[in-house]
């Protein structure tokens, strides 16, 4: 069986299954509920808050890579260039997301976050993996992989 990705409409929420294969051909993918274009290939890692982490991480088909960071961190700083990486090497696969544990209290306390930078790997809502500070790519593919399959 091809391998399909799973892609929620930015405008109705619907979760999609599109085959890989017919993107590869260039074919525009729409939703099968309104029939937006779907957002294929944005490769970005998407903003989180308190207010939508139920919409966009809880309810998400896919597993979640929660960055939580600060824009003063350092070391935050140093882990965004390889989550933008993994966002588009992984997009269908694995949603990345970011949060800004100043802003967003909540959600940081929820999670018991004591240091930054802290990656979750989430699915259906529930923590699966936790890496505290900096950790080189593989080693989140890894757990990332342990998650997916």
């Amino acid at each position: 069986m091809a391998e399909s990705l799973l892609i929620r409409c930015s405008h109705c929420g619907a979760t999609n299954r599109v085959p890989s294969e017919k993107l590869a051909q260039g074919l525009q993918a729409v939703c099968s509920r309104c029939k937006s274009p779907l957002p294929v290939g944005e490769g970005k890692p998407v903003t989180v808050n308190d207010a939508n982490f139920s919409t966009e991480v809880e309810r998400s088909p896919l597993p979640v890579l929660l960055d939580l960071w600060a824009p003063w961190c350092g070391p935050c700083r140093m882990v965004a260039p390889v989550l933008e990486e993994l966002a588009t090497e992984m997009a269908g696969r694995v949603r990345v997301a970011k949060l800004n544990v100043d802003e967003n209290p909540a959600t940081a306390t929820r999670f018991q976050v004591r240091s930054i930078p802290t990656l979750l790997v989430l699915k259906g809502g529930k923590e699966m993996e936790r890496i505290v500070g900096v950790q080189p790519k593989t080693e989140i593919v890894r757990r990332l992989q342990r998650v997916m399959g």
